[in-house]
């Protein structure tokens, strides 16, 4: 399982985004990231504004909540969530990797 750091009201994920894919899904995990396939083109931020969307309604927070820490123009994201607590996020991350 990906390592999810809880920083005071906040917690903050590694994601590694496959763009153009058939669907929008938690495909695995490489290494210390979550693998991530969306199907928005990596054109003009549209891939991370996707990325986004997945996780705020993967996790049920509103858009505003969820933020690129760092890899904006990167495969390679860290994913920070405003407003749930570390083991929350990995029991949902484990129950989406598991579909």
């Amino acid at each position: 399982m990906i390592s999810v750091q809880q920083q005071g009201d906040s917690v903050t994920f590694s994601v590694r985004v496959h763009p153009r894919a058939h669907r929008e899904r938690v495909a695995g995990v490489l290494g210390n990231a979550l693998k991530l396939e969306i199907t928005a083109p990596p054109v003009e931020g549209r891939a991370s504004q996707a990325c986004i969307e997945f996780f705020a309604q993967l996790l049920k927070v509103p858009r505003s909540s969820v933020t690129i820490a760092a890899g904006n123009n990167s495969r390679n994201k860290v994913i920070q969530v405003a407003g749930v607590g570390a083991a929350r996020v990995k029991q949902t991350l484990t129950a989406a990797l598991k579909k």
